[in-house]
């Protein structure tokens, strides 16, 4: 492997700006990180904030809204009717 062309490798902490909860895991971000620091247990980290994470993300948060498909024909034929173009 070459040597100084790989970037740097470390813990981070990537915080969810709707919630502001804190996710630490290792990134190459960590020089990209900037001033912005946070401790967590007692040690400082890098923190990167998020827009979305899985804290604050209606799938998984339960909050989602589901789509109904059906009854999308029927209101359709309903609409426009099904009996167009001599077809029935």
């Amino acid at each position: 492997m070459k040597q100084g062309i790989h970037p740097d490798y470390g813990p981070v902490a990537f915080r969810d700006r709707a919630t502001g909860e804190i996710v630490l895991t290792r990134s190459t971000l960590v020089g990209r990180a900037g001033e912005a620091r946070v401790e967590v247990d007692g040690t400082t980290y890098p923190v990167v904030d998020v827009d979305v994470s899985v804290h604050s993300h209606p799938f998984w948060t339960g909050q989602g809204r589901v789509i109904d498909s059906e009854g999308r024909v029927e209101a359709f034929e309903r609409r426009y009717g099904r009996d167009r173009g001599g077809r029935s």
